[in-house]
């Protein structure tokens, strides 16, 4: 069996990351600016800006983001049965969707990879389903 480690672009490993952390101050019961603060402070290596932009706007806007992610799925799977690692892969995606000018098939499209390396056999396709459906139910500015 040989060693698979995916190659990750620049814009993934910082999605990783990013996920890494939402995930852990999940875990933990603890703030995602705090969990972000005591990561960066352990790792000692500098962290990338789009990890930090999604971190602090979705702790910025986690209701919000919540509301969008729970209107995007079924009756039948609420947000609290969703697993961990794929609401916080909506989560990022939905913000990177509603606050960043990343287009949306690139945001898709990694979080349907994210979610292929890192959750279960159905997750891709769950998520790109949901993703879907919030991106074409987004909020337009007016």
């Amino acid at each position: 069996m040989s060693d698979y480690a995916p190659h990750y672009s620049a814009q993934t490993k910082a999605r990783k990351a990013a996920l890494d952390i939402l995930f852990m101050a999940e875990q933990r019961d603890a703030s995602l600016s705090e969990t972000f603060a005591e990561q960066r402070s352990l790792s000692g290596n500098p962290v990338r800006e789009l990890t930090r932009t999604i971190v602090l706007g979705v702790a910025e806007h986690l209701l919000e983001i919540d509301q969008r992610v729970a209107e995007s799925t079924s009756q039948n799977w609420p947000l609290e049965r969703m697993p961990s690692v794929d609401r916080n892969i909506a989560r990022m995606a939905v913000f990177e969707m509603d606050y960043t000018d990343t287009p949306p098939a690139a945001i898709i499209s990694e979080a349907v990879r994210l979610a292929g390396d890192l959750s279960t056999d159905d997750s891709p396709a769950f998520l790109n389903g949901l993703l879907s459906k919030a991106l074409a139910a987004k909020p337009t500015l007016n």
